[in-house]
């Protein structure tokens, strides 16, 4: 079981990323094994007093896209994760997730921090829990064409 939801969470970081994130593992007690480099920390969600916050618009429709990703993840709804994704993946890459998170059987989803924007960009770290642990993932979003979206 350890091995099923491992494989569904390294095809998720695959999908959302590109490749670019590295893939996300849910391991045997022990360290994660990256296969790429560890994206770069998600910058400080405290405001300096010389740096202005986020427009409220900006935080309500990251705050959305965070919960909506979350949720997608949870319910293993390849097709609704799918649509957050800045560009269109592929069928056979979201019916290839799809299988993995059937697999992988029930994960429990939840954001460790509040979003963090910085202009047209913004980082949400997701924790995924399951039956080998749990591992937190800083999952990059961009506003493209207006639209805030998950790049890969």
């Amino acid at each position: 079981m350890r091995r099923r939801l491992s494989t569904a969470l390294v095809l998720l970081a695959v999908v959302v990323a590109g490749g670019v994130l590295g893939l996300v593992l849910i391991s045997l007690p022990g360290p994660a094994r990256p296969t790429s480099a560890p994206p770069s920390p998600p910058p400080s969600p405290r405001v300096s007093p010389s740096v202005s916050p986020a427009p409220e618009a900006d935080q309500a429709a990251v705050a959305t896209l965070a919960r909506t990703l979350v949720d997608a993840i949870t319910r293993a709804d390849s097709a609704e994760f799918g649509t957050l994704t800045c560009k269109p993946q592929t069928a056979a890459a979201l019916k290839e997730l799809q299988a993995k998170w059937d697999a992988a059987g029930p994960l429990q989803v939840s954001l460790t921090e509040p979003p963090a924007i910085a202009g047209d960009k913004a980082t949400v770290t997701v924790r995924v829990e399951g039956s080998g642990g749990h591992k937190d993932t800083p999952f990059p979003l961009r506003r493209e064409n207006g639209r805030w979206c998950v790049p890969g």
